[in-house]
């Protein structure tokens, strides 16, 4: 009975101070306390990653209209390569009733969206040499069109289990009309960042901010999200953007944001 109760007491010991021993068939406990290693996921040798995200508020009552949002992101990787092609819209029409009554249907957006980048790995993923097209319709906006072209030098100068940083520098040209019919076109100087965040195995941070400053006009376009895991393929995203023209026609306000909500499958 005496040594029952000694075993008994030394393991009451061992498990107050942490170093009780665990059957096997039990999971391992890790320290609580330690940091965070979450490996972001990656893109398999010649694989494909598309997702594909949709978004719609309809509303009723003292104020009836729709706004829908969505975008399409598909990734290739190989060796020495790494391609990315985006397509997204934006679409907003309001109901209105005019001075006799009726109701009348109004569009207050329209954006659409295409880009396409190819990019050479030169010394290994984290130096990369890039081609980027792009192309902007934006029925509102200070420009109703605008497309550029860009090359450059991109390098991932953040690598952790949980969060990367990318840069890039490089010249490009631009071609654009505003919305007073006017054509405008001249070189540019592109500069942008990527953070990437996995805060927990269930959430993802991400911020892109991307500069091209041209003779005539500095354009520049923010994008936040922050995206929670449902399950192996449906996100929901919450997201903010902003869109900023240093030089726009009298009437016209400088930066056009968007807050939006969706859902995201991948594939």
């Amino acid at each position: 009975m005496q040594k029952t109760t000694l075993s008994s007491l030394a393991l009451a010991f061992l498990a107050m101070h942490g170093v009780a021993h665990a059957d096997d068939d039990l999971p391992q406990v890790i320290d609580v306390h330690g940091p965070l290693r979450v490996a972001l996921p990656k893109i398999p040798e010649g694989g494909w990653f598309t997702s594909a995200e949709l978004g719609a508020i309809a509303t009723s009552g003292n104020t009836t209209g729709t706004s829908i949002t969505g975008k399409i992101d598909a990734r290739h990787e190989t060796s020495k390569w790494s391609h990315e092609f985006v397509v997204s819209g934006f679409f907003k029409e309001d109901e209105y009733e005019d001075e006799d009554g009726n109701k009348e249907r109004n569009k207050s957006a329209e954006r659409f969206a295409a880009s396409a980048k190819a990019s050479y790995k030169l010394l290994g993923a984290n130096t990369r040499a890039f081609i980027l097209g792009s192309h902007v319709n934006d029925r509102f906006g200070a420009y109703t069109r605008y497309s550029s072209l860009s090359i450059g030098h991109g390098r991932q100068i953040l690598s952790a289990p949980d969060k990367t940083l990318d840069v890039e520098i490089g010249p490009g040209y631009f071609a654009g009309e505003r919305d007073t019919g006017e054509d405008e076109n001249g070189l540019t100087v592109r500069g942008a960042a990527q953070f990437r965040w996995r805060v927990s195995p269930s959430a993802f941070f991400a911020q892109t901010i991307s500069v091209e400053k041209g003779t005539s006009n500095t354009h520049s376009v923010a994008e936040t999200s922050l995206s929670t895991k449902i399950n192996s393929t449906m996100q929901m995203k919450a997201g903010f953007s902003a869109r900023n023209d240093t030089s726009v026609t009298p009437g016209k306000k400088n930066t056009d944001t968007q807050t939006s909500l969706t859902m995201v499958y991948s594939f």
